[in-house]
């Protein structure tokens, strides 16, 4: 079993739409009627106001996630001197395999290596427990003073943050 991880590219999107869409629905992390199914399903509108990466497992795209920086238009929380990552998706039949875990390391290796960023930040359904157990086991931290609630929703939403 082999993983990379690279940048989309417009050949990628329906399988990201696939994945990113069974790994919410499946898990029931949302119901399909859900407003926020329609932008998970948007690949194209993510890939242009951030930057979309996939892992690969052998040769085929298996996960994905969106990068973003403070002020953009897919930043939900990020502040200045943050990258945040969104919406990381496995494909189901692969989770707990590895690739959520290689691509989030991925994603902080790459954080490492940009001026003026000194913390990688993302934020997260309570539900997602397995998603949580990864990031803690990364180093990340969960900061509740910045959770916050999907709008128009009783949705809360955790933060978490590592500091490079």
């Amino acid at each position: 079993m082999s993983i990379t991880v690279r940048q989309a590219t417009p050949a990628d999107f329906d399988d990201i739409r696939r994945i990113t869409r069974e790994a919410y629905l499946k898990a029931g992390f949302i119901d399909a009627d859900n407003p926020y199914v329609q932008e998970l399903e948007n690949v194209e509108h993510r890939a242009e106001h951030a930057e979309l990466w996939v892992a690969e497992q052998d040769g085929e795209v298996a996960g994905s996630a969106a990068i973003t920086f403070a002020g953009q238009p897919y930043t939900d929380i990020a502040i200045e001197g943050e990258l945040e990552f969104r919406m990381l998706s496995v494909d189901p039949a692969l989770q707990r395999g590895g690739v959520g875990r290689t691509l989030v390391k991925a994603i902080v290796d790459y954080a490492r290596q940009l001026d003026g960023i000194q913390a990688v930040s993302l934020t997260s359904m309570t539900s997602m427990l397995s998603a949580h157990q990864m990031y803690l086991s990364l180093g990340f931290e969960r900061v509740p003073s910045r959770d916050w609630y999907v709008p128009n929703e009783d949705i809360v939403l955790w933060v978490f943050r590592l500091a490079l």
